[in-house]
């Protein structure tokens, strides 16, 4: 299976929210990672052929995704970040419901949707009604309405968005069992769920991919940049107009903190070696997480 742009663009007037994209994936799990308007989400829905490019081409083994239309779509799974449900029903019937929208004969679906019940942990939920279930399980019901026609291509739009710590963690596993036989293209901001679970990840900057490659390549990228300071507190709002600071930590005798330069910003800073939420400051400016869920 590969999945390939070619140039892609999408504008909206003079706004250019894709700009010429080109990419080829193939199977395994894609992390798409930027900060919030970087246009990770209108790539995707292009993916998904809900929007339709201003330019380029998209193809699936050759095809025009366009053009195949339906028979795209049935390889296809998709979460919005925000998926629309009846809240009245329950998780079984939300999900048999999906799958005759879906055109999955009525005793594949029950078959299938007690697997992917079982599959996202939602047994004991699974007569509840929508409303009344957690923020974590309605998107474990959304990745299942994703996955009931067994997909090729399965596409998720910020899907930890708003989850604790253990439903993010809950997710990714689940993600990767998912994998298996698939492309999976992750969107987020959040450089810890696609840390360890992407093959690839592709940084996604004002409409461009700026980097693609594996989480050791793209901290590799940035080579010596990464630096520990002890300094004085008075000194610190120097340093931050100066330099990107990832982290500070005070200290007895101060304050330590995590430096993101191209130089050695203080005489004593000693060189550390890069994770990937230093690739996502150095790349984008801002520090990978919740705090910066709005930007």
């Amino acid at each position: 299976m590969e999945l390939c742009l070619n140039k892609v663009s999408k504008r909206f007037g003079a706004f250019a929210a894709v700009d010429a994209v080109s990419l080829t994936m193939t199977g395994g799990v894609y992390g798409l990672l930027g900060v919030n308007g970087a246009g990770k989400t209108t790539l995707m829905r292009m993916l998904c052929t809900l929007l339709v490019p201003s330019a380029g081409s998209i193809t699936y083994d050759g095809q025009d995704i366009f053009k195949m239309d339906r028979d795209y779509r049935a390889l296809l799974g998709y979460l919005p970040q925000d998926f629309g449900y009846y809240p009245d029903f329950t998780v079984r019937d939300y999900l048999g419901y999906i799958a005759a929208i879906k055109g999955v004969r009525p005793v594949v679906a029950r078959e299938r949707v007690a697997q992917l019940i079982a599959q996202v942990g939602l047994e004991k939920a699974a007569g509840k009604k929508m409303k009344r279930l957690s923020g974590g399980m309605k998107r474990r019901v959304g990745i299942a309405q994703a996955m009931l026609n067994d997909p090729r291509v399965l596409i998720l739009d910020e899907p930890t968005a708003g989850l604790d710590p253990n439903e993010r963690i809950r997710f990714r596993n689940l993600i990767s069992a998912l994998a298996t036989e698939r492309l999976v293209l992750l969107s987020t901001h959040i450089v810890s769920d696609v840390e360890y679970i992407a093959d690839e990840i592709l940084l996604m900057k004002d409409g461009r991919i700026l980097h693609r490659g594996t989480a050791q390549a793209l901290t590799q990228s940035i080579g010596a940049r990464v630096w520990q300071a002890s300094v004085s507190r008075e000194a610190v709002p120097q340093l931050a107009k100066r330099y990107q600071i990832a982290n500070m930590h005070s200290a007895a005798d101060g304050v330590k903190l995590r430096i993101v330069a191209s130089e050695r910003p203080t005489p004593d800073a000693v060189p550390l070696a890069a994770t990937l939420e230093d690739v996502f400051l150095y790349y984008f400016g801002e520090r990978g997480g919740d705090d910066h869920a709005a930007l």
